[in-house]
């Protein structure tokens, strides 16, 4: 998938303020954000050997991770594909041509999953990848990660449902300051999500750009959020969504302190030196079809591409780009 779609990065506004879609809408929704929740202790990073995962998870064993792994074998496995998507919902007339990439309309977005699952791709959450990467543990045939930003409500009224459908599970990294806001997930369906086999991750706790992020900015947009996050679903969390993909190296070392084990950026290739704090993402464009989604794929993970004799069809909703 080409970079120029993950470099379409929308402009961050007060911290009171932020974007409906994170990255994908020009149209902000004003929010009086009250002080997040305190926490009385900093968090202990993460054991080499993480939670059980849950059991309806599509890994078969406990995966034994190694955060002592050295960079170069990490860089040298290759790559998992990674999916990033925002709004699952139909356009409006108001949205605008930006916005719409990261929107995805209702067909188009069962037309992806159909398309993965005809094509025998079996999802992964961040436990799997992270044994797969640092230990070279084995992984299922045709892996991919699905994940979802911002705690939009669609993402449990319409995404989860068409994963589920498919035996896919996902990955949802929580904008926790807008937990129960109409529009956004409750706490309750972050839970619930969590107990179905879904993993979730933290995506700071206003959407702030972590490359500004100084001094207890950092407990309040990490730290506070992994511990919300943490008492929501009861299991640790351990791995982060950047807000616009945005990353430098200085936040590398706040969120180890923090016990974030991963990072998710979009598609600007990895750090050399600290490869899993800066793994890498694509964008789901709302205006591909699912034969464009696969060769944007295949081009940017170097997959083998799908037979021509595939079954999926396509649906025609808007011109491709």
């Amino acid at each position: 998938m080409t970079t120029h779609i993950a470099r379409i990065l929308c402009t961050f506004t007060a911290s009171a303020t932020f974007i409906l879609t994170s990255c994908g809408e020009v149209k902000t929704q004003k929010i009086t954000a009250a002080t997040p929740p305190d926490t009385n202790a900093t968090r202990t990073a993460a054991s080499t050997v993480p939670p059980e995962v849950n059991e309806t998870s599509s890994a078969s064993v406990v995966p034994v991770i190694d955060l002592k792994v050295d960079a170069k074998t990490v860089l040298e496995r290759p790559e998992v594909p990674i999916l990033c998507y925002h709004q699952i919902r139909d356009w409006k007339d108001s949205d605008s041509k930006q916005a719409k990439d990261y929107i995805v309309p209702v067909a188009r977005f069962e037309e992806h999953m159909k398309m993965l699952a005809d094509s025998g791709y079996h999802t992964i959450v961040p436990d799997q990848l992270m044994a797969y990467l640092t230990t070279g543990a084995p992984l299922p045939e045709k892996p991919i990660m699905l994940t979802f930003d911002d705690t939009n409500l669609d993402q449990y009224t319409v995404a989860a449902p068409t994963l589920e459908k498919h035996g896919f599970k996902g990955v949802f990294f929580v904008m926790t300051v807008s937990l129960g806001r109409p529009r956004y997930m409750s706490r309750e369906q972050v839970k619930d999500l969590s107990d179905r086999g879904h993993a979730i991750g933290s995506h700071t706790w206003d959407h702030q750009n972590v490359k500004k992020l100084k001094g207890e900015a950092w407990v309040t947009q990490v730290e506070k959020p992994g511990k919300v996050l943490a008492d929501i679903t009861g299991k640790p969390v351990t791995y982060f969504a950047y807000p616009f993909g945005l990353w430098n190296k200085e936040a590398i070392p706040e969120l180890e302190k923090r016990g974030i084990t991963a990072a998710f950026q979009l598609a600007n290739s990895m750090d050399d030196e600290k490869p899993l704090y800066t793994i890498r993402r694509n964008i789901a464009s709302g205006y591909w079809g699912a034969e464009t989604l696969h060769k944007k794929m295949v081009q940017s993970y170097r997959l083998q591409p799908v037979p021509a004799t595939s079954s999926h069809k396509l649906a025609v909703l808007s011109p491709e780009k």
